[in-house]
Formats: structure tokens, sequence, C-alpha cells
């Protein structure tokens, strides 16, 4: 599924119009229809036994957002709901299909207000429709847009949006104050970023994608290149499964062999979730590092890995040459998880960087040393497949902003990284984004709370690994290794009593 910016929907709306011929009033049309339809399922769940015919509040904004918003309340009035249309704004200041909307309704008797004219008891309603402001507003909501925003959701009524909560950018998912807390939003044509992370997530409550003349695939002749993972997006624009079929005649040698770089004293652990994950994401063999002194303690933990013990850790002088000869016998590798920090280790992660034809997944304390190192796009270009893991606390010592500004564009900043650098980048959070060097970025829906819990991200890394080791490309891994890890995660959540009671190794049982 495509998800798009507020300029790609405009020059969409633009071609339909005018190379395709499609009036804009056909298009508000299809559009108020759309949001009519979802409105009347929504009621009809919420009060199936009610016999009084509902009474809702369309909030009229003076763009075509708006219109949409009054063609929604000739279409309720039309089968049986009650409708008052609240105007921001005079009326009589709309222009356009707006305004020819705004005439139709008058025409047909749709009573109508005008905000800080009229009086309003929020008390008459069953519900709001949001129409107030759409994709083109920038900046917080202003003047009667603010105070009626406010009072919207002061009213403790259902509110259902069209195409994003007013007060939300579409593009970044950042929610101004004020903005519309919506039970439900109704994206009209394609899903707009601000849709799919947070806290526009949250702010929009369910979405559904509603059709209204614009193909999808004008997204395509447009290069579009933001898509929801899903198990149907696997099939059609990658041609795999996710369920990761296996041949008949497979053997142990057929996917792949991986080398976990992974674990210290105080946090072994780590490699023994990102070991047992890359095992349970299917590859045929695992192979350990791990320094010298801890070796002993581990053995039996994972009897289906092999273990190598690293001489003098991984600060030992040899420590790397020794890596990077376990590495020429494996598919792929996965170095830092719960690997700690030593004297010159980014030169030791520059080694290995440099010094091997191995697909790599750097995660966690191998990331700290990437970003320590300084510009490392004066380090040799590597030849193999490389993906980095950060959470965003990573990615802001990677990129040198701070967390906050990370959040605040998570789809943008994760796409400049991966391409400046020439890399996979996987930005973990809710709604994980997963950023290539051609500039396409993923976006995972799936996943949940409980899963921010130490080791999940072990976790992830051993899966990405895994899929590397098999054969997928860097980007078809990161993608299948984050929808799966999510997946997992939610059926795991599901049998516990609660999301908070989830471990990371809920999810590689789950796998």
């Amino acid at each position: 599924m495509f998800v798009v910016t507020s300029a790609e929907m405009r020059k969409l709306d633009q071609y339909v119009i005018e190379q395709i011929g499609i009036p804009s009033m056909v298009l508000m049309e299809n559009a108020g229809s759309a949001i009519a339809r979802e409105v009347e399922r929504f009621w009809r769940e919420r009060a199936a036994n009610s016999s009084q015919p509902a009474h809702w509040l369309i909030l009229a904004g003076s763009g075509n957002n708006g219109g949409d918003g009054v063609v929604a309340a000739r279409h309720l009035a039309e089968v049986g709901f009650r409708v008052t249309i609240l105007y921001v704004k005079d009326p009589a200041s709309l222009r356009g299909d707006a305004a020819r909307q705004r005439d139709a309704a008058q025409h047909l008797g749709i009573p109508s207000l005008v905000y800080g004219s009229d009086a309003i008891d929020w008390t008459t309603y069953d519900g709001i429709v949001d129409a107030l402001l759409g994709t083109g507003s920038q900046g917080p909501p202003r003047g009667p847009y603010a105070d009626l925003i406010r009072a919207a959701n002061e009213s403790g009524l259902p509110i259902i949006a069209i195409d994003i909560p007013s007060g939300l950018d579409a593009d970044t998912g950042q929610t101004f104050d004020p903005c519309i807390r919506a039970v439900k939003t109704v994206a009209l044509a394609f899903l707009k970023r601000g849709l799919v992370q947070y806290p526009g997530r949250e702010a929009a409550g369910e979405v559904a994608v509603a059709r209204i003349g614009i193909w999808p695939q004008f997204a395509d002749q447009f290069a579009v290149k933001c898509f929801l993972l899903g198990e149907e997006f696997f099939e059609q624009h990658f041609a795999i499964s996710p369920h990761l079929p296996r041949r008949a005649d497979a053997h142990k040698g057929t996917y792949g062999h991986v080398l976990v770089c992974a674990g210290s004293l105080p946090m072994s652990g780590a490699g023994l979730l990102c070991a047992k994950a890359a095992l349970r994401a299917g590859c045929g063999l695992v192979t350990w590092a791990v320094p010298d002194r801890l070796l002993p303690a581990l053995i039996g933990h994972l009897p289906e890995v092999m273990l190598a013990a690293i001489s003098d850790g991984w600060a030992g002088p040899t420590s790397a040459d020794e890596l990077l000869q376990l590495m020429r016998g494996c598919s792929a590798a996965v170095i830092g998880p719960g690997m700690g920090r030593f004297p010159g280790d980014s030169t030791w992660l520059r080694t290995i960087w440099e010094g091997s034809d191995c697909p790599l997944v750097l995660d966690a304390d191998a990331l700290n040393m990437l970003a320590d190192a300084g510009d490392f796009s004066t380090w040799s270009k590597r030849r193999a497949p490389t993906i980095l893991t950060p959470h965003p606390g990573e990615m802001a010592r990677l990129a040198k902003m701070t967390t906050s500004e990370v959040q605040g564009n998570r789809i943008e900043c994760a796409r400049s990284y991966a391409v400046r650098h020439q890399l996979t980048l996987v930005l973990k959070g809710g709604g994980t984004v997963v950023a290539t060097k051609d500039e396409t970025v993923y976006i995972n829906p799936a996943g949940n709370a409980g899963m921010a819990t130490g080791g999940s991200g072990d976790v992830l890394a051993g899966m990405i690994g895994s899929l590397l080791a098999q054969g997928f490309s860097a980007e078809q891994a990161a993608c299948l290794g984050v929808w799966l890890h999510a997946t997992a995660g939610d059926r795991a959540a599901a049998r516990r009593h609660a999301a908070y009671s989830l471990i990371a190794g809920d999810i590689v049982e789950e796998l």
C-alpha cells in the first residue's frame, strides 16, 4: 500500500483532474460519499439497537476539506441521519467546489450554523465529522479553527476525521496544539505519512482508506516510494511469501550460516537472544562468537548453536582478525548486541567493515562505535550489503541530532541517512521505518508497546541476519525481519494477560 506526502497528493489530484479529465467536483462527491458510508458503518456498529435517528455535526472548514464534509452531510441526510453543518467561517466566503456544495446543501434544507455567531449545544449531537483542515494546512491551527478543535475534543463525542485529523502534520505525524482526537480517520485515495507515524497514528484512531477515483497505479507513475508493509504487500511487491516456505530437498546448508558477534560478561543474554532468533528465523547454521572467558558458562544453553571463542575478548589484539576469518565461512554476520565498548573499538569496527565481503547487520554497541568514528564515509566502500538497526537514541548519535529531532520526522531522518551512506537502515520504534539507499521507505504498522523491552532489538538483529544469510536482499531481509518480528510480538502479547508482561524471549518463541 502506498503512503504519500501532502505534495505527492497534490500532484496526484492535479494529474487526475487535468490529465485524466475527472472533474474536481466528482472527486469531492466521491470523497464525501465515502465519508458518509464510513460514518454510517461506524454508527451502525456503535448503536445497533438505537431506534432514534442519529444526529451528527459536520465541522466544515473554508477549503476543499470542508466541501468534502458538506457532501458527506448531504449523503448522510439521504439515508436518514439528522445532520447539521457547522461552518468555521461565514459560508459566503467559500469558493469553487466547496461553494457549490454549500449551495446544494442549502437547497436541500440541511440546517447550518456559523461558529462564533450561533449557539452550539454539543449535547444534542451523537457524533462529529472533522472536515476543518486538510493535508494542505501547515503549522498549528489558529483562531476559530483552534477554538473549534478544542471544543470538539472536549465534547466527548466520537469524531471521524476526513483525510487527516485537523491539527496533524500530514507528512511527519507530529500533532500540533490543538489537534483533533479521532476515533476513526478516513484517508482519501492514499494513506498519508502522518497517519502511520506516532503521535499522529494515535490521534487518527482507526484508519480506513477510501477510493475516490484516483487509481493506486497512478502513484507508481509519480514514483511514490513509501509503502506500508503487510502480508499482501510482500507477495505483490517483492513476490515472496512472508511465511518463508522451504524446499522439500533442503539441507542445513541451503539456508545459510550466520555469525553472531555479540555478548559480554554483563550482557551475555543479548547474544543468546540474537543467536536463537537467527535460528528461529530459518537459517541453517549459527556460530556465536564470544569472548573466551564467557564461553564456558554458555556451553549447553543453546545446543543448536556453535560457539567460537575470541582470544582475550573483543579488546584483544587479534579479535578483529579472528572474526574476519570466521566470516569467510559465513553467509551473513550480526555485530554488536551486548558487546559493550572498549578502547579503539571504532578502529576495530573499521577493520571489519573494510576487510569483510560478508553481509553485515550492525546493531547496539556496533552502532555507537560507528557514531564515534566520525565521518565513516571516508572508509572504503563495502562490497556486500550493510544494514544498520538503530533505536531513536542510536539514530540521534549516528545522525548528530537530538532524539526529539529524530522522532519529529522519522521517515525523512531514516531516508536521508540511508541515501547519504548508501546502506539499508531500520529505525526502530512505533511504526518502524526501513529506508534503502535508493530512497525507498517502508513503514511497519504491526507490533505493540509490550515489545518495548530489553532484548527485543537483539531478537530483530538476529532475524534480519538470518534472512540475509538465506539469500534475501538487504531490502527484503530488513522488511521481512521487521514484519515477522512485529507480528510475532503481536501473537506473544495476545497470549499474555497484558502487553506489559511481554519479554523478548516470548517473541522468539512465537517465530
